[in-house]
């Protein structure tokens, strides 16, 4: 891996890395569960009577649980979260009663619901500025294994490459996301930096490729050695320093780090 050689372009992680992603998906995983309960209870007076409350039958748990179980039924799937939540809903549905086309209807309005939940989401508030700045000198994809659909967030303008590696099947740590991003981008991993929080999603993978790496550390292990031309970052928001230092650096100028 060449770290000197000077950067074109910056591939993204989005959960986690530009929002703090815990508390939208504890909102989402919550509220979509609790509208269908509340939902299915109103629709249909009659079945609530002879098998109870779709949420007794079926906590919140017992939904978790079954993706876990689909995704090991299905695991080229595994990473297509929406679909995993979709199917797994609809087999629930089924065994609490309703006829299939019912609980394939259900469940596609409960991940709609979901979805619109899971995007009620706030980037941390120095992003937007951020990366207005850096799509002026650098070209930017992002590379995400959730199911946050850039095409429903403001932060779209700032990405012509989107990847989604879990529905195209190859989710993070398989390289081909990144390679795809950087096809798309028209650059080579030597002269790309990837910005993400997980060590094996975002670090590995893209270090293995020759990619530099920068590590937003948000759960602080100071402990880790770092391979070279991976960066340390407590926040997305010290990146400009970063790419300021890596810059100098290809142009054979020193700074203090």
């Amino acid at each position: 891996m060449s770290t000197h050689a000077p950067l074109d372009a910056l591939t993204f992680d989005l959960d986690d890395t530009l929002w703090d992603n815990r508390p939208v998906m504890e909102h989402a995983e919550n509220g979509h569960y609790a509208w269908l309960d509340e939902a299915l209870a109103a629709w249909h007076g009659a079945h609530l009577d002879r098998e109870g409350r779709y949420g007794e039958r079926f906590p919140l748990a017992a939904y978790q649980a079954r993706r876990l179980e689909l995704a090991q039924r299905h695991p080229l799937r595994r990473g297509d979260f929406t679909w995993i939540r979709e199917q797994t809903l609809a087999e629930l549905l089924e065994e609490y009663g309703l006829p299939r086309s019912a609980a394939r209807m259900w469940a596609a309005a409960a991940i709609d619901r979901f979805l619109d939940l899971r995007h009620r989401l706030s980037p941390y508030p120095e992003v937007e500025a951020l990366l207005d700045d850096l799509r002026g000198r650098y070209r930017l994809a992002a590379i995400t294994n959730g199911n946050a659909d850039l095409t429903r967030l403001p932060l779209a303008a700032h990405f012509p490459v989107r990847i989604a590696a879990g529905e195209m099947l190859a989710p993070k740590p398989d390289a081909r996301p990144f390679l795809a991003a950087l096809a798309r981008l028209g650059s080579a991993p030597s002269r790309a930096l990837h910005v993400g929080d997980s060590w094996r999603e975002d670090v590995l993978p893209a270090s293995r490729l020759g990619m530099r790496v920068a590590w937003i550390d948000v759960h602080d292990d100071p402990e880790r050695s770092l391979p070279a031309g991976v960066y340390r970052l407590r926040h997305v928001r010290e990146l400009p320093g970063l790419l300021a230092r890596l810059e100098a650096a290809a142009q054979g100028v020193f700074t203090p780090s």
